[in-house]
């Protein structure tokens, strides 16, 4: 007598180990799974109710300074470090991490600081010990540049430190933390740095010019940093601040409103002019290598940290530019969706996407190569003209000042949890993703995809853009349709926006 049992193997069917969860099996005939297609459309539409349902982009806003933010700064070698500084002369240090200032440089100039960097290079502390630490460089309409000690410790450089400062959020709104230079932090970090009897900061070195400064940058690897004024100069911050500057390039009587360091190009640096040009400089000849005239002025520079010879321009007819500095005849790629003038623009540190602000009081994420839309728009009723913007070191958040004072933290994903994820839940969120790229041009996914709330200033901004826009299109085709064969032939938009170029 034959008897047929079922035999299943504990190996396929059971977990592997004590706590995992059960395998599933699938059986992926195509004939078992009808309207594959439909379902996985669904899925995909889902998937992108969710993700605007979850859209919470908005982290935190760091208040302290009382005039309005021109200029934020990264610190490379430490995730949780950036530095801000105001139109007050003031410069702060913040953990982004606990979202509270670190350090407070009080006064540290008597003008509009208009820009600083923090070095990637260690240096030994001015006590002489073994000890290195970071610098901080700011410069100013006041004609100076400062190196300043980003290391602040209680017996070193600065003015006020914050550590023993966690537990001001306990307190009553009246009652004031001391400070070590006889400050006062009141609830929500607002230092009164404009007290008389609180000392201005005191800095490292000092290196004064004949016009004001209105760049910073610093060299990836070697103690130099750029500055931009009437010139462009390069420094030796070993040196000392009664040193002469070691180069000294200019290209037409203009005054340069940024420079930039080519970061992996090590000897290749851009500046902007107020004459509207990009001059492109080689520090191994010491003279300009190309310009490059456009049609409006350009308001920053942001060099790739991935592809060395592309460069982000960001520009006062509310578009942004990337070039590659091989052929500057024809830009890349447009990002055409501001409806004012673009402050800033900062490349996310894996090089794949852009973040602008505006002085339309909003910050736009981009996908680098895409310049048909931003990705996605960050606004607040508070929030006014951005000024600046980062890409945090680890590309999770975006940093915008303001010249509202605020610093405020924002995710690059709006719908990105922040806490820790299951494998299960990472698996979801990796799939969910998938399915709204692969859907993302048909029907309601798309239309999903592509909607984005702004505020209706703007909404009647665009309105009347596109107005202008479409009316400047028919002109133009009128024109060429009325003018002799081959007269008036249209030019691409990639090469409109260059006037001309030099070398």
């Amino acid at each position: 007598m034959k008897i047929k049992a079922l035999s299943r193997s504990l190996d396929v069917h059971a977990p592997a180990r004590q706590g995992d969860p059960a395998p599933l099996s699938r059986n992926l005939d195509p004939a078992l799974h009808p309207f594959d297609k439909p379902r996985e459309y669904t899925r995909a539409l889902n998937a992108a109710k969710l993700d605007r349902l979850f859209a919470k982009p908005f982290v935190g806003a760091l208040e302290g300074h009382i005039d309005g933010i021109y200029s934020i700064a990264k610190d490379t070698n430490r995730l949780n470090v950036v530095a801000s500084a105001s139109g007050d002369g003031e410069i702060r240090l913040w953990d982004l991490a606990r979202q509270k200032p670190i350090y407070v440089y009080p006064r540290a100039h008597s003008g509009i600081i208009q820009s600083i960097c923090i070095s990637p290079l260690t240096f030994i502390s001015p006590t002489g010990n073994s000890t290195v630490g970071r610098r901080m460089l700011s410069c100013s309409t006041d004609r100076t540049v400062k190196v300043w000690d980003a290391d602040p410790r209680p017996d070193g450089l600065g003015q006020t430190s914050f550590n023993a400062m966690e537990d001001v959020d306990d307190q009553d709104d009246d009652a004031d933390a001391d400070m070590t230079t006889g400050g006062s932090l009141r609830r929500g970090g607002l230092l009164s740095t404009r007290d008389k009897d609180v000392p201005p900061s005191e800095p490292l070195t000092v290196y004064s010019g004949k016009t004001a400064f209105n760049s910073l940058t610093h060299h990836a690897t070697n103690a130099i940093f750029a500055s931009a004024s009437c010139s462009i100069q390069t420094w030796d911050i070993e040196r000392g601040g009664s040193s002469d500057p070691l180069l000294s390039m200019t290209w037409g009587p203009e005054a340069i409103n940024v420079v930039r360091f080519n970061m992996s190009e090590r000897q290749v640096l851009a500046s902007a002019g107020s004459d509207r040009g990009i001059v492109l400089y080689d520090l191994r000849s010491g003279k300009p290598l190309t310009k490059m005239i456009m049609q409006m002025r350009a308001n920053d520079i942001a060099w790739n940290p991935t592809e060395p010879t592309i460069f982000a321009v960001a520009s006062e007819d509310h578009n942004v530019y990337t070039f590659d500095m091989r052929h500057l005849n024809s830009a890349t790629q447009i990002y055409k969706d501001h409806v004012a003038a673009v402050m800033s623009v900062d490349f996310s540190p894996t090089g794949m996407e852009l973040v602008t602000g505006s002085y339309d009081r909003t910050l736009r994420i981009w996908e680098y190569g895409k310049g048909n839309h931003s990705r996605d728009v960050y606004h607040t009723k508070r929030m006014q003209r951005v000024f600046s913007s980062a890409f945090s070191m680890d590309a999770r958040f975006v940093l915008s000042g303001s010249d509202d004072g605020n610093l405020r933290i924002w995710k690059a994903k709006a719908s990105e949890k922040l806490g820790l994820l299951s494998g299960r839940e990472m698996a979801q969120r990796e799939y969910s993703e998938n399915l709204r790229n692969k859907w993302s041009a048909v029907g309601e996914v798309s239309k999903i995809e592509k909607q984005r709330h702004v505020p209706k200033a703007i909404k009647q901004a665009q309105r009347l853009k596109k107005t202008m826009v479409d009316a400047s299109k028919n002109k133009e085709e009128n024109r060429r349709k009325h003018s002799k064969a081959g007269d008036k032939k249209p030019k691409a938009a990639r090469k409109e926006a260059i006037l001309s170029l030099r070398e």
